[in-house]
């Protein structure tokens, strides 16, 4: 986000011409913000001057955090800047006078490890990013600030109107006894829908259609290997990426087993728990639907549609293949166009990938499962700090930040690291904000887009890609980067523009469970994932179907049984019904 010269935003109070202003002192550990003056108002009654959400505190807020940050994600970021050096923490004391200090910053590989170590002593900032595990332990442990009354006096319409996004369902999971506990960071549970993405061209090549049933698919996959769908006279393209692990954040398998009816996943090696008949939550890993599915992944195994050498690749060999042209199917969620498949689009010009719903035993349009709550994690203040709304009016900073007055100061070679800024919370609804407002700029023929909105800039990014890849323009960016921009997020055919779609007439299953993990989540979980990934994979690789039987067997004898009951405790408890 890049800003124009910095503003200093106030609330301005107009009153009558007989009330006189005088400034109020605030007692240490208030607000003291120079803008919350306490107007006298004629007669000599004294009107309360509401709360300011970007009020400036009169003296310095020292607020302590730690930070493990990774490479700034723009290049042209400045050269050897650390996260002290960040512009962002500069303008956060010219506006707000909030001065952040980092107890330590470490490499985001070491973040957990030091975090832990800092848990265990007890010596913690003020201001926290937490992962669900850890904010239970530490709001059991009676160690974070109630932020009731911060959030109700302090929020911004902008912060208030994405936390309420989802009708306040978020923030009602961090909400205990009535009282506010965190600031969750959470987006829209569609977003990972799976989707279908193929090449269109090769389609083309064989004269082939869109795939809607398995049949189909196991069709065109099986062209796709035998046929010579790039056209240049070698067998050298197998049907469907997949990398070693069934269940991860890409190039998996989660959209193939939705297609019988079988849900054991949202990705990111999580199991889904669904709804059976009598209304218990119930694996869906272990589920019969996942048999013939295991069955029909190993015969395209013995075949040829799946690579031969699946087992040994992670997500990076997988992406050489796609951007070789080597593969021409993949399962996916909606950013797939922004990367890996704009590598494809840079690589191959003829390469044209399209997003279809995902392929159904009967043709039906098939249903993907997502999380009822999409949130990795959470922000919270330590129960020590005096001015827990802090970490409140931050939020409205870095918000504030977006909107196109503070555009062109708001650069990389400024000095201005976003992803190093924390607290941060984006729009839940940003993609669907996104398609909405480009859309409505290509209708009027416009250039620019003229929202005033903490989302100004990833807009105006999308609508910019969209109209140089209409012009053929690459001075600013490659056509795969503008066209993965656009089909990601704009088009009405792309990537969200089908996941909308999809959304609209509820066509998905979700997962029930998003509490912290169990105790026998924790103490047994890494042994039941092994043993998943084991059995599954040496069906595939032609052991026999009936292991998936022996494979659920061991499963529930050595935790999950267990693991369950604890779930179904959690669900009738905790769950927000």
């Amino acid at each position: 986000m890049k800003h124009d010269t910095f503003r200093k935003t106030r609330t301005i109070l107009l009153l009558a011409a007989s009330v006189s202003m005088v400034s109020a002192c605030s007692s240490q550990g208030g607000d003291k913000s120079v803008s919350s003056a306490t107007p006298v108002a004629s007669g000599g009654s004294t009107v309360t001057a509401a709360p300011e959400p970007l009020g400036k505190y009169a003296e310095p807020v020292v607020v302590t955090e730690v930070l493990g940050f990774s490479t700034p994600e723009d290049p042209r970021t400045t050269k050897g800047i650390t996260p002290d050096q960040n512009s962002y923490l500069k303008d956060l004391k010219d506006m707000l006078n909030i001065d952040v200090k980092y107890k330590w910053t470490v490499p985001k590989d070491q973040y957990e490890q030091k975090f832990s170590l800092a848990l265990a002593s007890g010596d913690l900032p003020d201001i926290m990013e937490l992962s669900p595990k850890d904010y239970e332990k530490l709001r059991k442990q009676d160690m974070l600030a109630d932020l009731t009354a911060a959030y109700d006096k302090y929020a911004s319409p902008d912060l208030k109107k994405y936390m309420e996004s989802d009708g306040g369902f978020a923030m009602k999971t961090v909400t205990r006894d009535g009282k506010l506990m965190a600031i969750p960071d959470f987006t829209d549970p569609a977003l990972g829908t799976q989707l279908l993405w193929i090449r269109k061209d090769w389609l083309d090549n064989l004269n082939l259609q869109v795939p809607k049933t398995i049949d189909e698919l196991e069709k065109v996959a099986t062209a796709f290997v035998n046929d010579d769908p790039d056209r240049n006279g070698k067998k050298d393209t197998y049907g469907i990426a997949l990398e070693k692990k069934p269940f991860f954040w890409g190039f998996d398998l989660r959209g193939f087993f939705n297609a019988y009816g079988a849900y054991p996943s949202v990705g990111d090696n999580i199991n889904a728990w669904i709804k059976d008949s009598s209304g218990k939550l119930v694996p869906g890993l272990i589920q019969p639907e996942m048999k013939p599915a295991l069955a029909k992944l190993q015969s395209w195994y013995k075949n040829g549609i799946l690579d031969k050498e699946f087992a040994l690749k992670d997500e990076n060999k997988v992406v050489e293949d796609i951007t070789a042209g080597k593969v021409g199917i993949s399962y996916g969620e909606w950013w797939y166009p922004n990367w890996p498949l704009n590598l494809s689009v840079d690589k191959d010009p003829k390469a044209n990938w399209i997003a279809v719903q995902i392929p159904t035993l009967d043709g039906q349009p098939g249903k993907s499962i997502v999380p009822k709550l999409r949130s990795e994690k959470v922000y919270a203040v330590n129960k020590k700090l005096k001015n827990p709304e802090a970490i409140v009016k931050m939020l409205n900073f870095y918000l504030e930040m977006g909107k196109p007055q503070y555009m062109d100061k708001n650069k990389p070679e400024n000095g201005y690291v976003y992803n190093w800024f924390m607290p941060r919370i984006s729009n839940p609804a940003q993609i669907e904000t996104i398609y909405t407002e480009v859309n409505k700029a290509l209708a009027a023929k416009q250039t620019k887009i003229t929202v005033n909105s903490p989302d100004y800039k990833t807009i105006q990014d999308v609508l910019k890609a969209t109209l140089d890849l209409q012009a053929n323009d690459t001075q600013t960016a490659s056509r795969g980067v503008n066209w993965g921009l656009y089909f990601s997020r704009a088009a009405e055919d792309g990537g969200w523009g089908l996941t909308r779609k999809i959304r609209e007439k509820g066509q998905f299953v979700v997962n029930e469970f998003y509490g912290t993990p169990t105790p026998t989540m924790v103490e047994k979980g890494g042994q039941l994932d092994k043993l998943m990934l084991e059995s599954f994979n040496k069906i595939i690789l032609g052991a026999p179907v009936d292991d998936f039987d022996k494979f659920v067997t061991s499963w529930k004898t050595l935790g999950g049984d267990k693991m369950t009951e604890e779930v179904n405790a959690w669900y009738n408890e905790q769950a927000v019904k």
